[in-house]
């Protein structure tokens, strides 16, 4: 028998702006690497109220979700990722105490800038399939 498997749950909003069709992102304070933004899913809230408080928390844009578009499984640390396409609905982008820089990109450029672990999962949301489900190890997709 092994011990039982303690999993962490995150969101990230994967924000596509009308019009021009650029997407939200950010350059994380801990590691300056470019992200969409999200966080950690709490005891009391749903995926939803999730992407929309660390969208705000994080970049100062106020953002409706639409769908599921992905499942990913950082296999190293054992946290699981939903990502959710959404929409920005007011507020401003700004810098905050987690993001260094925020910025609205265009989607090859925002997935040229991320790792490939989370570059994916804005190909995924544009894609218009899925959702889908991929692991990795932090960085770099396994399968």
């Amino acid at each position: 028998m092994t011990d039982a498997a303690l999993h962490s749950v995150s969101v990230s909003g994967i924000v596509l702006r009308p019009g021009d069709g650029k997407v939200l992102v950010i350059q994380r304070a801990d590691d300056g690497r470019w992200v969409p933004p999200g966080g950690v899913l709490e005891l009391a809230e749903t995926p939803e109220q999730c992407a929309v408080r660390e969208v705000r928390e994080e970049t100062g844009v106020e953002i409706r979700p639409l769908k599921l578009t992905g499942v990913y499984k950082n296999m190293k640390l054992g946290v699981v990722s939903l990502a959710l396409l959404c929409e920005p609905i007011g507020g401003h982008a700004r810098p905050s105490d987690e993001a260094l820089n925020v910025s609205w990109l265009d989607p090859d450029e925002a997935i040229r800038a991320a790792p490939e672990a989370r570059g994916i999962r804005i190909t995924d949301a544009l894609s218009g399939d899925g959702p889908f489900i991929r692991v990795h190890d932090g960085t770099h997709l396994l399968m």
